[in-house]
């Protein structure tokens, strides 16, 4: 460290700005390889992961599916008929975001030897990051190698009259309330409304969400969010698609819903759930020629395109927008990262080669907590289509296999295998229905290996499991049906 001009001035190896876990994995790959590493944070380290996203969300779930699934075991529908214990559920995702704490990240970070700045990092130049501490005071990091923007994302308002005034409530607040609200409006129709909506309407709030589209999860096979919001109803919520929200106005306690084509819904909170953007606005991106706010274009090592020394991981890519593969991308691109400062020729030449993130274009996983589950690996039958491969898909009833109709009474649910005709492997699967997030890894193996499908036919599933859903895909496949 050097003082100059009253502001202390560092060199590192590596400069990551941004400690949530992408940051993170990026700082732990640099110093495996034997590198320096920073990590700049503005809030908490963890990110939003830990303490608005990922973490809490999955602790208010896991209650509300857990009773669900009971309900549907015979022995166990009457103990769980009463309404869930709300302080215990709040009490527990406190306890799983460490009350909003980050002590035991901060140790982390320190455990594996980088040097941790609080502050708000921007880019002034060509390998060269100040930081704002809370105090004021500025703090200078230069990088030998590379710096990596690692900031994530934010939820996205949209411009209506009145939402200035209303206090509305975005992922963070949906996943940091303090209780129930009385009446709840969502106005979205993503994998945060869906995972929202199965949340607090579980926790007793009244639910009304508010999708401009013609369905839930519309980014995966329709019979998922189709499914989804079937239970949603069945469980008191009112699910209205093809509605829009015009404006919006909070009186005292009451938020009033314009919608476009008249009518009005009234609530105690509203939750925008509609979006996301990068935070780049205010980290100096127009210093290094780059646009402030914009989505960071990376090639396959993460290194941000027209440049030799910026890398960008996680949500500001804008590849995959999922902690999972945003890690993926840290342990990827960080060795990438960490071959060219060694002067180590990187291994690109194979497609699926250790300096290359080919999952975010080919091998995707995603588990969506609502109730049901609904889980995907690679492409949708649409997705593959428009990108001209030749396909067929094979969809089969998830409460006709012996291991679901014992994992649940009335078990409801639906997979769907999506074949590359030419090749002969699978480039898609999903799985809708109770306990299929932990199904959905076998399909990421067989997507990202590319395993035949006449391979697969040797893979036995075990009796009676929900697995045995394979065995009735291929077979379906194997007779034409």
């Amino acid at each position: 460290m050097t003082e100059t001009n009253q502001r202390a001035t560092y060199e590192y190896d590596v400069v990551v700005i941004g400690a949530g876990p992408v940051g993170e994995n990026v700082a732990d790959r640099a110093r495996a390889g034997g590198l320096s590493a920073a990590i700049v944070e503005s809030e908490l380290v963890g990110g939003e992961c830990s303490y608005w996203a990922c973490i809490p969300s999955k602790a208010l779930l896991r209650p509300a599916v857990a009773r669900s699934e009971a309900r549907q075991v015979p022995g166990l529908r009457g103990a769980v008929g009463g309404p869930l214990d709300v302080p215990a559920v709040l009490a527990n995702r406190d306890a799983f975001t460490s009350g909003w704490n980050d002590d035991g990240q901060v140790a982390w970070v320190e455990g594996i030897g980088a040097v941790l700045h609080r502050g708000h990092g921007r880019i002034t130049g060509v390998r060269t990051v100040s930081v704002t501490a809370p105090d004021g005071s500025e703090q200078i990091l230069t990088a030998r190698h590379a710096v990596a923007v690692v900031t994530g994302s934010r939820a996205v308002l949209p411009d209506l009259p009145g939402i200035a005034d209303v206090r509305p409530w975005t992922s963070r607040e949906a996943t940091a309330a303090d209780h129930a609200p009385g009446r709840l409006v969502i106005v979205g129709g993503g994998v945060v409304a869906a995972e929202m909506a199965t949340a607090w309407n579980a926790l007793g709030s009244r639910v009304t969400l508010l999708v401009r589209g013609g369905g839930l999860l519309e980014r995966m096979e329709p019979f998922a969010g189709e499914l989804v919001a079937k239970t949603l109803t069945e469980a008191g919520a009112d699910v209205r698609t093809h509605t829009s929200v015009a404006a919006v106005r909070r009186d005292g306690d009451t938020v009033t819903v314009e919608l476009e084509g008249g009518g009005t819904v009234e609530a105690d909170e509203i939750l925008f759930a509609t979006g996301r953007a990068p935070r780049t606005d205010d980290i100096g991106l127009d210093t290094v020629g780059l646009e402030p706010g914009s989505w960071l274009t990376v090639d396959d090592t993460m290194l941000v395109e027209g440049t030799s020394w910026l890398y960008a991981f996680g949500d500001v890519n804008h590849r995959a927008l999922l902690t999972h593969q945003g890690k993926y991308q840290a342990r990827v691109g960080g060795d990438a990262l960490v071959a060219r400062a060694q002067g180590v020729p990187l291994l690109e030449t194979d497609r699926w080669g250790a300096h290359v993130a080919t999952a975010d274009h080919a091998a995707v996983p995603q588990v969506v907590f609502t109730d049901p589950e609904a889980a995907s690996a690679g492409l949708t039958l649409a997705e593959a289509e428009a990108a001209g491969r030749r396909v067929r898909a094979v969809d089969q009833d998830l409460g006709a296999v012996a291991g679901s109709a014992l994992y649940a009474d009335g078990y409801r649910g639906m997979a769907r295998m999506v074949v590359d005709e030419d090749t002969r492997t699978l480039v898609g699967v999903t799985f809708v229905g109770p306990g299929v997030g932990e199904l959905i890894h076998s399909a990421t193996v067989a997507i990202a290996a590319e395993v035949p499908v006449d391979r697969l036919w040797h893979v036995v599933p075990s009796f009676p499991t929900i697995s045995e859903v394979w065995l009735r895909l291929l077979e379906s496949y194997r007779d034409g049906s």
